[in-house]
């Protein structure tokens, strides 16, 4: 296997606590996925350090491979397509972990079958854009996924519940590529908040 760069971005604050791949975790995220093929996310290591929005850190280090394409045959690059079956597995895993082991509100209000009702049907992209700064074979690579901000209401007479976080990804690999992202997603029908 071939040693891949470390991700290029900033560094842990002294106290974030990093979170090992959590295998059964990640098996479970990626069983809606119909073939293995679908299955590009290998590990997510965690790190967290407060509240998102807040000046908190809160994301995943992710290594993934590609060996075929799930969907057309080989273009010999990573493509549009591939960047966002990546971020949505990524996303799935944080949001997944953050239940789990309480990272983040609200999601640490969640059981993880409040999660597993929700990963399909009610976590929705709303913003997305996406930049190919340099091209990536697509193979073997890694990236991260950070959550800027997550914003949580409550339903009213006005609007129905709703929680929206705003994320930053980027994939990047040993030859130089690299592609960088903004996503918005809205989790409607989220469990009511706890006062």
């Amino acid at each position: 296997m071939t040693e891949l760069l470390q991700r290029p971005e900033r560094a842990d604050s002294p106290t974030a606590r990093r979170i090992p791949t959590d295998e059964p975790l990640l098996h479970r995220v990626l069983t809606p996925y119909r073939t293995k093929k679908c299955e590009y996310l290998q590990t997510a290591e965690v790190i967290s350090d407060g509240r998102p929005g807040d000046g908190g850190q809160l994301e995943a280090e992710c290594t993934f491979e590609i060996p075929e394409s799930c969907y057309i045959d080989d273009t010999g690059h990573f493509n549009s397509v591939e960047f966002n079956i990546c971020y949505n597995q990524m996303a799935y895993y944080l949001i997944a972990k953050s239940v789990q082991d309480g990272l983040a509100e609200p999601f640490s209000q969640w059981s993880m079958e409040d999660f597993w009702y929700r990963q399909l049907g009610d976590i929705l992209i709303t913003d997305f854009s996406s930049s190919f700064r340099v091209p990536m074979r697509g193979r073997l690579f890694q990236g991260s996924i950070e959550i800027l901000d997550i914003v949580a209401w409550d339903a009213n007479d006005i609007r129905d519940a709703l929680v929206v976080v705003k994320t930053f990804c980027r994939y990047y690999d040993e030859h130089g590529g690299d592609s960088k992202g903004y996503v918005t997603a809205a989790i409607t029908n989220p469990p009511p908040l706890k006062d």
